[in-house]
């Protein structure tokens, strides 16, 4: 893509508001504008990083074998009278009312539209287990937005639900989920634990969070330095240094940013929405279900608190919004710049690549190309007359001259 033509306003200061690294880059790259207290526009290059997240997510959803679907933000507070959270969730849940009194909230979650899908279309055994997943944008009417969109009131997530027959089939699911949750987040190229927690507003009978590892996490975790053993430190009376409880290693407490969240719902929403199934012998039974939780705008910012430096973005390769970022040096339709046009157009057929042809000085050029993060860069420099480039591997500053056609060859 032509950088001319891709919308980055970018800052040439820090703003002022924002208190972390992943908040400022996100401002001043251009990535993300602000609207109100925790509600943000997603200008093209922070969305396209989170269809890019996004990908991820339904390419290990669809792995599995869920459905995905697309439900209202606009839910009847019908629905949510039937499951008893309409007064117990609390002061979170938006509220309004139509023109003709009726009551509705905006979803922060999906269980009462899901549950009623599932009770009007599933009533035999034979029909289950089933998945339904959706990517969708949820409202949360937080008390105290903060960190940009880490803790917002209006943000994406992926919220996949579960139907099951009986404990062993949900247990199999919840397990199968678990492993895909961690693809996720192991193509994210993220350090994170799986922790034991508390299932708060969803219920059901156990949950387990994912932390990614980072100090401005809300959260506080203590784990085992030498196995998997991990849970919210509210949970526990343990303390840095005391032997794992699983026997293997010492613990250490460290701050977490929660991304996922997986719960065994099993019959809460089913028992109090009357959805039931006819089993093998004939007999009306609840559908057992399990919940699960991505936060993708909460990614967003987690992927970059742990990959940026100096307060520039170096974005995972799974996750980059373009593979190659090409910079010519010399003015626009200059005997060079043409040379490093026709580089780009190639090059273009087999990577993605964002080519610079803007009218700006090199200065320019080269600090936006830092804010904007992508780990390969081809720069059309004093030796492009002879189609010789400098590639530039910005993660480890690695620096090569090679000739156009080398590059042309290149297996990134």
């Amino acid at each position: 893509m032509k950088q001319s033509m891709l919308f980055v306003p970018t800052l040439r200061d820090n703003p002022k508001d924002a208190e972390i690294s992943s908040h400022r880059i996100l401002l001043k790259g251009g990535y993300i504008k602000q609207v109100a207290a925790g509600v943000y526009n997603y200008l093209p290059l922070g969305y396209k990083i989170i269809k890019n997240i996004e990908n991820i997510v339904r390419e290990e959803m669809d792995r599995i074998g869920a459905s995905e679907l697309l439900m209202p933000s606009l839910q009847p507070k019908d629905l949510w009278v039937e499951s008893g959270r309409w007064d117990d969730y609390g002061k979170e849940l938006i509220r309004l009312s139509d023109r003709h009194d009726r009551d509705f909230c905006l979803g922060p979650t999906h269980e009462e539209v899901v549950t009623e899908i599932i009770r009007d279309y599933v009533t035999s055994y034979k029909k289950l287990p089933l998945a339904l997943y959706q990517i969708q944008t949820k409202f949360r009417d937080e008390y105290r937005p903060r960190f940009g969109i880490m803790r917002g009131r209006e943000f994406i997530m992926k919220d996949l639900y579960t139907f099951h027959a009986d404990d062993e089939d949900l247990d199999k699911w919840y397990l199968k989920v678990r492993g895909a949750y961690q693809r996720i987040f192991d193509r994210l190229d993220l350090t994170y634990r799986v922790v034991g927690a508390n299932s708060g507003q969803i219920g059901g009978k156990s949950s387990e969070e994912f932390m990614v590892l980072c100090d401005i996490g809300e959260d506080s975790i203590i784990y085992s330095d030498e196995s998997e053993y991990a849970v919210n430190i509210e949970l526990v009376n343990l303390k840095e240094g005391d032997p794992s409880p699983d026997g293997k290693g010492y613990l250490k407490i460290a701050k977490g940013i929660e991304v996922g969240h997986i719960f065994k719902l099993g019959t809460k929403y089913s028992d109090s929405m009357k959805a039931n199934f006819i089993d093998k012998d004939q007999k009306s039974k609840a559908i057992i279900m399990g919940c699960y939780g991505i936060g993708i705008s909460r990614l967003l910012m987690s992927v970059l608190e742990q990959h940026n430096y100096e307060d520039h973005p170096l974005w995972p390769e799974e996750v980059t919004p373009f593979k190659i970022h090409i910079l010519p040096l010399d003015k626009i339709d200059s005997s060079n710049e043409l040379i490093a046009r026709d580089l780009y157009l190639h090059l273009n057929e087999k990577y993605d690549c964002l080519y610079d042809d803007r009218d700006e000085r090199p200065g320019v050029k080269f600090k936006d190309a830092d804010l904007i993060g992508i780990k390969y860069r081809i720069i059309a420099g004093r030796k492009t007359s002879d189609k010789i480039f400098e590639f530039i591997n910005v993660e480890t500053n690695e620096r090569f001259e090679m000739s156009m056609e080398d590059i042309l060859k290149l297996e990134l």
